[in-house]
């Protein structure tokens, strides 16, 4: 346990911070549930719906620090070609 102010400080930032960080993470990850449901049901008009609002959240997700680039990178590609696939 924490003896030093400072150290408490520490703590209580880190909470802070972590509370922050998962609560971004959840909502980058509901986005990304949303498009997926949208494809799984198969209408296409509802997916690009869908990824239109996601891909600015995955994107903000690594401006936040909260997912690495290629990670968002990689995400966007695969929502995309799912949606464009559903498409055709």
């Amino acid at each position: 346990m924490a003896h030093h102010k400072s150290a408490k400080k520490r703590i209580r930032q880190t909470e802070r911070v972590t509370a922050v960080n998962r609560a971004r993470r959840s909502r980058v990850r509901t986005f990304i549930k949303n498009v997926e449901a949208a494809i799984a049901q198969g209408d296409y008009a509802l997916a690009t719906e869908a990824f239109k609002h996601a891909e600015p959240e995955i994107r903000r997700g690594v401006t936040k620090g909260v997912l690495k680039l290629n990670t968002a990178s990689r995400q966007i590609s695969r929502l995309a070609a799912s949606v464009k696939k559903l498409a055709s």
